[in-house]
């Protein structure tokens, strides 16, 4: 497939969840706050490889809004997401958004769910969105996916937030959300 050809297919991965291991707190997740605290799934790896075999682009769309709120440092995640792409050479881009939100005078049109992240890539990468996915395992990502018009794929961790938007699967891990694509995919 040349570059310019609007067929390209990609799978949208979120970050801490689906990636990697968030850090539970209160039943909620929370995104590593240091290289010691981060680590990939065991299943990534392979499925991501499955998915770059099965001719997707690999983009990361990740929220880090701990920088704009000046709970993390921005080198932070940048050594974080250097040692995730040294682990996932099939990674493609990463499109991040460091913006706090509204509460903190940071409003943007980038951090999920609003489609920025998504909409940036499809255009630099001559993506089209309507034969894409989105893996997520937070109703930011699955909101963020029907408003961009992908197909949503969620991972059920457990969280106790409760979704808005209906996924078109939900899945245990990210060995089953890669299933659920490739099998969807070749329909």
């Amino acid at each position: 497939m040349g570059k310019y050809e609007i067929n390209l297919r990609a799978v949208f991965l979120d970050h801490d969840g689906v990636l990697n291991r968030a850090v539970i707190r209160n039943g909620e997740p929370h995104p590593p706050s240091n290289l010691n605290e981060f680590e990939l799934y065991e299943d990534v790896a392979d499925g991501c490889a499955r998915l770059k075999a099965a001719g997707f682009l690999l983009v990361v769309i990740t929220n880090q809004p701990d920088v704009g709120r000046g709970a993390q440092s921005r080198e932070a995640v940048e050594a974080m997401n250097l040692k995730m792409q040294s682990a996932l050479p099939q990674l493609d881009r990463i499109e991040i958004c460091y913006h706090g939100g509204e509460p903190y005078g940071q409003p943007c049109d980038c951090r999920k769910p609003r489609t920025g992240l998504i909409l940036r890539a499809a255009h630099e990468l001559n993506i089209n969105l309507g034969k894409s996915y989105v893996i997520g395992d937070r109703w930011r990502d699955i909101d963020c996916a029907r408003a961009a018009g992908c197909r949503a794929i969620f991972i059920q961790r457990g969280y106790k937030e409760k979704l808005r938007e209906s996924p078109d699967v939900t899945a245990a891990n990210f060995k089953d959300a890669v299933g659920a694509i490739l099998r969807d995919a070749s329909v």
